[in-house]
């Protein structure tokens, strides 16, 4: 099983659709991101380098995916790829929209209504466009600007761009054009290999021979590593393409949605679900993000202000893990050890997140505190998953997200609830309660004292929305 984890099961080219015509890549080190690989060796420089951390949207493009016998048009940052991720891909630039010295029918629009400026930003709004047009979504005001949210104009303004986004017609890029090639089991140049599993058990024989290896899913935040810090690695591992973590399975009691599931893929099962999950799904990053991103690796991540664990806490999710002996499960609570320290053994991989439906009684809300509305990191998150009856709270789960080294339950707040009449005065011993729960972490983004507050206040916003109120829902900026 390790040899056959080792060098050898890499090939040493990765053929793509690049604009619509084949593309073989060559002697490109593993770790090198698509922005770069388009500016420098394609000289493809339409795609902009704005932030390098998948904030801008300067370098968006559109990947077409296989599926169901067509493609699957998606926008992502491409400063955040690694090339060996477009295998089996088909990928289409700024440079691909126009076709036969004609301009495609959104470009046009955009020159009519005067969407562009400077231009810097236009090709990354084009291409996140492009890829909206192509999802036959309704080119609603609303859908249009989450269509836009990961994508930053600096002099235009958006009226001229969402006009552009209304009045143009849907035409296909080259980017349908020919037959996508199939993607190997990874990719080998000089000294570092990438490794593409399509299994589990291939996974986990890669994990164990190649310990030191990062595991990269979507890799929204890994991808800094490449973008920003310009590290290589001996090998990299990817589970994008592992089927056994591609699940999203509904069932009686509980949805279960393996690891390299993206955040675009369980939205709408989470967000017929779980009230406020959607909302703040669509506020942890831009489609751009959610594209590429997942759930498993924001639980891997381990970060005190992940958004996913306090919900998956509040909710009494259960984590699968995998590793050469077979399957281990424990509760997500027990998964975060401390500050960026897991549960996960040597040769571990997470392989799913089973997350217990809502039965009759149970109420789940979440609340996400951060600096900007839009894709940015939580300062405070609160989830909240109570049982009422009769007006009395028989059962509570409140976790929060900020307010500690790990995400971490409020215990005596819970306490101070359970067998009380759900009212105000519960409200106000369980504030005073969850003093003792926490120690507030105190950083750049918020300082002690008031996450202290902010986390007391969301529990006051809870009741006030649970109890019949007209509190709002969703994410707030300081």
């Amino acid at each position: 099983m390790a040899e056959e984890a080792g060098r050898g099961v890499a090939g040493r080219s990765i053929r793509i659709l690049l604009n619509g015509e084949p593309c073989e890549i060559r002697d490109v080190p593993p770790a090198t991101t698509v922005l770069d690989w388009l500016r420098t060796e394609k000289r493809l420089t339409g795609t902009k380098e704005g932030c390098a951390e998948g904030d801008c949207g300067a370098c968006t493009v559109v990947l077409g995916i296989p599926d169901g016998g067509g493609l699957r048009h998606e926008a992502v940052n491409s400063c955040l790829m690694t090339v060996p991720q477009l295998a089996g891909r088909a990928l289409l630039t700024v440079e691909g929209l126009a076709a036969n010295g004609r301009l495609h029918p959104l470009q046009k629009a955009m020159v009519e209504a005067d969407a562009s400026q400077c231009g810097f930003c236009t090709p990354g709004i084009a291409m996140a466009l492009y890829a909206f047009l192509e999802g036959g979504e309704e080119p609603e005001v609303e859908t249009i600007h989450d269509a836009l949210a990961g994508n930053l104009c600096r002099c235009t303004g958006y009226r001229p761009i969402v006009d552009a986004a209304r009045k143009a017609e849907r035409s296909p890029a080259p980017v349908s054009a020919g037959p996508v090639p199939e993607a190997g089991p990874g990719y080998e140049a000089g000294a570092q290999i990438f490794f593409a599993p399509r299994t589990l058990d291939q996974l986990v024989a890669l994990r164990a021979a190649h310990p030191d290896a990062p595991i990269l899913a979507g890799g929204t935040d890994l991808g800094l590593l490449f973008s920003r810090e310009r590290r290589a690695f001996d090998a990299i591992v990817s589970v994008a393409r592992v089927g056994e973590l591609d699940r999203l399975e509904i069932r009686e009691d509980e949805i279960e949605i393996g690891a390299a599931v993206t955040y675009t893929r369980a939205l709408p099962v989470l967000d017929a679900e779980y009230p406020g999950m959607g909302e703040l799904i669509r506020r942890i990053g831009s489609r751009q993000i959610r594209n590429l991103g997942t759930i498993g690796g924001n639980i891997g991540n381990a970060s005190p202000i992940g958004d996913m664990p306090p919900c998956l806490i509040a909710l009494d999710a259960t984590l699968v893990l995998r590793g050469a002996e077979g399957a281990r499960e424990m509760p997500i609570g027990d998964f975060f050890l401390d500050y960026r320290r897991t549960d996960l053994r040597p040769g571990e991989v997470i392989e799913a997140v089973r997350v217990p439906r809502l039965a009759p009684g149970e109420v789940f809300r979440t609340y996400k505190v951060s600096k900007r509305y839009d894709q940015d990191i939580s300062a405070v998150i609160g989830a909240y998953r109570l049982t009422l009856a009769d007006g009395r709270v028989t059962d509570a789960r409140i976790a929060y997200g900020g307010m500690a080294a790990t995400p971490k339950r409020a215990r005596h707040a819970e306490r101070a609830l359970i067998g009380g009449s759900w009212d105000g005065a519960a409200v106000e011993g369980a504030k005073r309660a969850m003093e003792d729960d926490f120690e507030p972490i105190d950083d750049f983004r918020a300082g002690a004292r008031y996450r202290a507050a902010v986390a007391a206040n969301l529990l006051e916003r809870l009741h006030l929305q649970t109890a019949g109120g007209d509190a709002p829902t969703g994410v707030f900026a300081l």
